[in-house]
C-alpha cells in the first residue's frame, strides 16, 4: 500500500503567503500535536446547503492503489485526508467540500463517456464496494460526492445499442429497443446532425460526438425511465448528486425542447431526493444557459478559460466588471428558480490547465482564486489546480494533455492516459508532497482560502451586492441570517485604499482576514490594500 500525504505535525501559515488573516496565525499544543488557533480561520459552521465548493477528479489520473498505472477509487478513499479530514478547523487538509468524479461506469476508452452499463462501476476504477465505501467516508466528513451521468450518448458497445441494431435489422418496430436510439431513414438525414448507417438495414442512427457514441432517443418513454433509473440506482448506493454531460444536446438544437425534457427530469429526481445536487454542462453563452436554469444550475462559462472574467480580473483591471456581472447574473438565474445558484470556475478536464494562462509567478493564479473562491455559489475547482499543474491540448490536439497524472511525489504509480504527449519540460516541477508541507506553497495558500471562506459563511450564501470601486478594486457586501461580510479585491500591481464609509447601512470595522502577495491594513474606515491582495471585513 503507498504512503498517503499528510501534513507534518507544526502546519505553519507565513504570514507573508496569508497576508495576516488578520494576524500572525497562533497554535496551542494538544496530545503532542501543534494545531491551528487563527479566529480568522476557526469556524464552528456546518454546511448543510448546496453552496460548497467542489473538486474535479479525473478519475484514472488521480491515485493509484494498486500499482498499475491507473487511478481508481481506492485511491481517492486512500487520498481523502489530502482532500478532507473532516475537520475545517484543522489546517490539515485542501478542505473541499464535495468531490465531482468523472465518468466511473463501464467502458473501453480511458475517459469513460462512452459508457456500455451505467450499472457497472469499471473494473480499472474498482468496484461498486468501493464507491460505497467512498460514500460514507464523504458523508461522514459532510462532503457531496456526486458522478458525471453522460446520458446523451451511450457507447457503440452498450447492450442497449445491440439491442436497437437487432431491432432494425429485423424490421421488428414492436420491438422495444427499435426507438431506443435516435435514428433516421438514411435517404432522409437531416442538415445539420451527423448519422451513421445500421449496417444491414437502410437505416441510420445519431451520432453527433464520435460514430463510438450513439445518441438516446428521449421521445422514448422507456429511454426516460431508464436513464431515471440509473439515477435512482446510485443514489440508492450514497451519491449525492450527478454533473450532467452535454446538457444541450439530448435535442440537438432544440434548446426549447432539451429545458422542457431536463425539467421533467430534474423533477422526478427531486422527487426521489429532495436533496440531490445537480450541475449540468451547457457549454455556451449565459443567454442560452438561462433557458436550463429552470431545471438546474449550470456551469458558468463566462467566467472560465483564458478568456473569461476571472481571468481578465485577475489580470488587473476588471474587477468591478467581475463582481457587477455576478450580481447580475445571481439576480437572474434566482429569478428564474429560487434556489438557484451560479457555479463559477476557470478550467475542467475539456479545457487548457489554468496555471498555462494564470502564471503562478506573477501573481495572477492566487489573484483568480481569490476571486472565484472568495465569492458566492458553488465553484469547482479542478483536480492539481491547487498545485499549479499545467497541461494543454497542445500540438498533439488531445485532450489527455489537460487530464495528467497528479503529481504526488510519494511513490503513487498513477500514469498519465493514454495519448498524452505534453513536454515535460513544460510540467510542474513541485509535487504535492512537497507543496503540502511548505508553508509557501500554492497548496497552503488554496487550503487557506478555503478555510477564510469557511469561516465566513456569509461569502457563499448571502444576498450579494457589488461595490462601487475603480478599475482597479472591487468587491461586494453579502448578508445572510442577520450578519453581513465585505470583500475587497485588489488585483492590480500597486497599493489601493478604500473609504468603507461609502457603505451605507453598515460599519465594517474588523479585518478578518487578507490573503495575497501582500497585507491589508484598516485605519478607522479605510482600508489599504497591498497589491493582488482581498480582504474581509465584518461588523464590530
Amino acid at each position: 500500500m503507498k504512503r498517503a500525504i499528510s501534513l507534518p505535525l507544526i502546519l505553519l501559515l507565513v504570514c507573508s503567503l496569508l497576508a495576516g488573516c488578520g494576524a500572525a496565525p497562533e497554535v496551542e499544543e494538544e496530545d503532542g500535536e501543534v494545531r491551528l488557533d487563527d479566529p480568522a480561520l476557526r469556524s464552528e459552521f456546518v454546511c448543510q446547503d448546496n453552496d460548497r465548493v467542489f473538486y474535479e477528479i479525473f478519475v484514472g489520473s488521480f491515485s493509484d492503489s494498486d500499482g498499475d498505472g491507473t487511478g481508481d477509487l481506492r485511491g481517492i478513499i486512500e487520498r481523502m485526508d489530502y482532500l478532507n479530514d473532516g475537520d475545517p478547523n484543522s489546517g490539515k487538509s485542501l478542505g473541499v467540500e464535495g468531490i465531482w468524479l468523472t465518468s466511473v461506469f463501464s467502458s473501453p476508452s480511458y475517459h469513460k463517456y462512452d459508457v456500455t452499463d451505467y450499472y457497472t462501476i469499471d473494473p480499472a476504477f474498482g468496484t461498486e464496494e468501493d464507491l460505497r465505501e467512498l460514500c460514507e467516508l464523504c458523508e461522514a466528513r459532510n462532503v457531496k460526492l456526486i458522478l458525471d451521468l453522460p446520458l446523451n450518448h451511450t457507447g457503440s458497445q452498450n447492450k442497449w445499442f445491440s439491442l436497437f441494431e437487432a431491432a432494425h435489422r429485423a424490421g421488428n418496430a414492436n420491438d422495444p429497443y427499435y426507438d431506443f436510439y435516435s435514428w433516421c431513414r438514411s435517404d432522409s438525414i437531416p442538415a445539420g446532425r451527423t448519422f451513421r448507417p445500421i449496417d444491414g438495414t437502410g437505416d441510420s442512427y445519431e451520432c453527433n460526438f464520435s460514430g463510438d457514441m450513439p445518441e438516446l432517443n428521449f421521445d422514448s418513454e422507456t429511454v426516460r425511465a431508464e436513464t431515471l433509473a440509473v439515477a435512482k440506482y446510485w443514489l440508492d448506493r450514497g451519491v449525492d448528486g450527478f454533473r450532467f454531460d452535454a446538457v444541450k444536446y439530448v435535442y440537438l438544437g432544440d434548446h426549447g425542447s432539451n429545458a422542457a425534457f431536463w425539467q421533467w427530469y430534474m423533477d422526478e429526481l427531486r422527487a426521489i431526493d429532495g436533496g440531490v445536487y445537480a450541475v449540468g454542462e451547457v457549454w455556451d453563452v449565459d443567454g442560452v444557459t438561462d433557458q436550463y436554469y429552470g431545471a438546474l444550475n449550470c456551469f458558468d462559462f463566462t467566467l472560465s478559460q483564458a478568456e473569461g472574467l476571472i481571468a481578465k480580473a485577475a489580470a488587473g483591471n476588471g474587477v468591478s466588471s467581475l463582481t457587477s456581472y455576478t450580481e447580475s447574473y445571481l439576480n437572474k438565474v434566482r429569478a428564474l428558480r429560487a434556489d438557484a445558484t451560479i457555479v463559477p470556475f476557470v478550467s475542467n478536464h475539456d479545457m487548457d490547465r489554468a496555471a498555462g494562462f494564470l502564471p503562478v509567478s506573477n501573481g495572477r493564479m492566487k489573484m483568480a482564486a481569490n476571486l472565484y473562491l472568495l465569492g458566492p455559489g458553488s465553484p469547482f475547482l479542478y483536480y492539481g489546480e491547487e498545485l499549479g499543474v499545467k497541461g494543454s491540448r497542445g500540438g498533439s490536439n488531445t485532450d489527455a494533455n489537460r487530464r495528467l497524472a497528479m503529481p504526488w511525489g510519494d511513490g503513487d504509480a498513477v500514469a498519465d492516459p493514454p495519448g498524452a504527449d505534453y513536454p515535460e519540460q513544460n510540467r510542474l516541477t513541485t509535487t504535492a508532497a512537497e507543496q503540502v508541507a511548505d508553508p509557501d506553497s500554492l497548496y497552503t495558500y488554496y487550503k487557506t482560502l478555503l478555510m477564510i471562506r469557511h469561516a465566513n459563511p456569509e461569502i457563499a450564501r448571502g444576498d450579494y451586492h457589488a461595490v462601487e470601486g475603480s478599475g482597479k478594486l472591487g468587491g461586494f457586501v453579502s448578508e445572510w441570517e442577520g450578519s453581513a461580510v465585505c470583500v475587497l479585491h485588489n488585483a492590480s500591481t500597486s497599493e489601493q485604499r478604500y473609504d468603507l464609509s461609502s457603505l451605507g447601512g453598515h460599519a465594517f470595522s474588523v479585518l478578518a482576514a487578507s490573503i495575497g502577495q501582500g497585507g491589508a491594513t484598516l485605519d478607522g474606515s479605510v482600508l489599504t490594500l497591498d497589491p493582488q491582495t482581498s480582504a474581509v471585513l465584518r461588523e464590530g
